[in-house]
């Protein structure tokens, strides 16, 4: 692939949606994916922090423009607003395709845990309301089962570990009556036909692993072309809840960068 020294890219885009923040790698292409990405904190985080996303920058690493949009900061940082919110956020980055990366770049949504079922909630109504727009999603342990009854979740519960996501649950549906909304939980919804390319990642030693990998599936079963990479227990990779980076960083670039060179194929 030929390179181009980077664009001078601003550090945040003033959406209205939600802030924004940018990531870029050091050399990017004529026409750079672009990808709107949403970090983790299991619905309960509060803003970005000071530091950045590890999974957001590896994907710059791998050269595409990726924006992280702060879903959890505004007061209505529930369902159904959160997803109303990151629609908008996609409307928004799709205006600015020329001007981050070029007419030809790709539109992709990603994100990690919570923020991977914001994703996989933003590709779903962009399926219905935005046809054709969006190439692609990268999906890093998404939570997107409120059941929290597979196999992976319920080791994590026997461990003590699974507090975070049932409160994270209660927090983002609040009534409830996003409880089976496809939206809200992308696993139990019904429709999967003609959603975007998929790249799951997970781990095999991940406590949202078995939701993930059953979530891909039914995507698989319903026509979705999906690319899943597990990796190995003792990989690093749930560090990704703690915005912690690590050796995994390295590979999930790799991926990345294969799955988007197999959209528009």
């Amino acid at each position: 692939m030929v390179t181009l020294a980077k664009k001078v890219l601003p550090k945040t885009l003033a959406c209205s949606s939600m802030p924004m923040r940018l990531y870029a790698g050091e050399t990017q292409s004529k026409a750079p994916p672009l990808v709107l990405y949403f970090g983790g904190g299991s619905f309960l985080a509060r803003g970005f922090g000071e530091d950045e996303c590890p999974a957001a920058r590896a994907l710059a690493n791998a050269g595409a423009v990726v924006v992280e949009a702060d879903y959890g900061s505004g007061a209505n940082n529930r369902f159904p607003q959160v997803l109303d919110g990151a629609l908008g956020a996609l409307h928004y980055l799709k205006g600015l395709r020329k001007q981050l990366g070029g007419a030809k770049s790709l539109l992709l949504v990603a994100g990690e845990e919570a923020g991977g079922n914001v994703a996989a909630g933003v590709a779903l109504k962009a399926r219905d309301q935005m046809g054709g727009e969006l190439a692609g999603q990268v999906l890093l342990s998404p939570m997107v089962d409120p059941m929290m009854a597979n196999g992976s979740i319920q080791t994590a519960e026997a461990l003590g570990m699974g507090r975070r996501w049932s409160d994270g649950w209660s927090h983002y549906l609040g009534s409830g009556c996003g409880f089976s909304h496809p939206y809200a939980a992308p696993c139990l919804c019904s429709r999967l036909s003609d959603v975007v390319p998929t790249l799951l990642v997970t781990a095999q030693d991940d406590p949202l692993r078995d939701e993930g990998l059953g979530y891909a599936e039914r995507l698989a079963a319903a026509g979705t072309r999906v690319t899943q990479y597990v990796f190995p227990a003792g990989s690093g990779w749930t560090g990704i809840y703690r915005r912690e980076g690590g050796a995994w960083t390295t590979e999930l670039t790799t991926q990345f960068t294969r799955f988007v060179g197999t959209l528009g194929s």
